[in-house]
């Protein structure tokens, strides 16, 4: 199937969780209102989400599509556009069927955007607007603290800025979430914040300091409790493993993937080189898969990495290079690999495979394609 065309670059995607709605999925797209100036057109720029001039707007949408039902799950069909300033992430919140399914998306002056998806009128409604940071500042990344456990009510969010800082907004009474705490996290632009989700008072985040850290939010934001400085360029995606306690994964632009158990953040498990920068990971939703990792991996398409006993080791040693392989490749994006996540429709498990959404920046590209 021909990809869509999402008319401006995207770069981020999202299938939604909630039980009735497992057929939806969301694109972000990011669009710099002057195209000329800058990096705007250059594939070579270090980040794209970052560069241009001072002064340029950044404009994007919110595209939210249906997959349709029956066939092989590849046709699909553009239901909405919702305008915003430029997408730069967005995650759907793991609610219980007795909710809404609600959207959070981080854009590029300050904010976090909550939208909730009508399942019968079939349209995404903002509900919120909360704003992070001062409108020259980009929100970054952001992470549900839910994702094991989907609640009726809002769960708390992370956010990463790209002036350094984190925000953590919290369930309030009157908006929905309130920025409860902003602080200092990283020397550069922090590309990622991520939830432990089997713990939920602890906080991931990697920057283009060249760090990971963790941060405890019972014990205040003075400093974090743990930091990894070994690496060779900036850390740009963290996801905690669903299904299996302790494991992360963390990607950074030195293309490499690294497996951690959390007990021991300095070492790594395992690392898996992916061909190009790591600009996200997402562990397959399903428990009967949990060994298998999608990857977006910029310059080098897109892949599915399967790991083998990686954290069934017992002296934590490095495992070797035969701890993880590459079990799928798509590339028929011509750019930068950036948006990707599994489907969570049912019926995707150890043996069938599952549908997968992908999206490229400066070819504005969207696939569906199946691993």
């Amino acid at each position: 199937m021909d990809p869509f065309d999402t008319v401006w670059p995207a770069d981020s995607v999202e299938f939604c969780p909630h039980p009735d709605a497992t057929n939806i999925f969301a694109c972000g797209t990011y669009m710099l209102e002057t195209p000329d100036i800058g990096h705007a057109d250059d594939d070579d720029a270090p980040n794209p989400v970052v560069s241009g001039a001072k002064g340029q707007i950044r404009k994007g949408k919110c595209l939210i599509f249906e997959v349709a039902s029956g066939g092989d799950g590849s046709i699909f069909s553009q239901v909405q556009d919702t305008p915003l300033p430029a997408v730069l992430d967005m995650k759907w919140c793991h609610t219980s069927r007795s909710r809404s399914p609600l959207l959070g998306v981080a854009d590029a002056e300050g904010n976090i955007t909550l939208h909730e998806w009508d399942i019968n009128q079939k349209c995404l409604n903002q509900t919120s607007i909360i704003s992070c940071a001062p409108s020259d500042v980009l929100s970054l990344s952001l992470d549900w603290s839910n994702r094991r456990s989907p609640t009726s009510t809002l769960a708390s969010l992370v956010v990463s800025l790209s002036n350094g800082e984190l925000a953590l907004l919290q369930p309030d009474t009157t908006n929905g979430l309130s920025v409860t705490d902003t602080w200092a996290a990283h020397d550069y632009e922090p590309w990622i914040a991520a939830w432990d989700y089997w713990d939920t008072s602890i906080i991931y985040s990697g920057g283009d300091d060249l760090k990971m850290k963790a941060w405890d939010i019972r014990q205040g934001f003075d400093k974090p409790f743990t930091v990894n400085r070994r690496f060779d360029a900036g850390v740009t995606t963290i996801q905690s493993h669903p299904n299996v306690e302790h494991i992360l994964a963390v990607g950074s632009y030195d293309n490499t993937v690294r497996i951690y158990d959390n007990r021991k953040l300095l070492t790594p498990l395992t690392q898996a080189d992916v061909g190009g920068g790591a600009w996200r990971v997402k562990w397959h939703p399903s428990p009967s898969r949990a060994d298998h990792l999608l990857v977006a991996s910029m310059h080098d398409g897109f892949k599915v990495l399967q790991f083998q006993n990686v954290w069934d080791k017992a002296d934590g040693a490095l495992a070797s290079e035969e701890s993880w392989k590459v079990v799928q490749r798509f590339d028929k994006h011509e750019s930068l690999a950036y948006g990707v996540d599994w489907s969570h429709a049912e019926g995707q498990g150890e043996q069938a495979e599952t549908l997968i959404a992908s999206a490229s920046f400066y070819d504005h590209a969207l696939h569906l394609w199946k691993g």
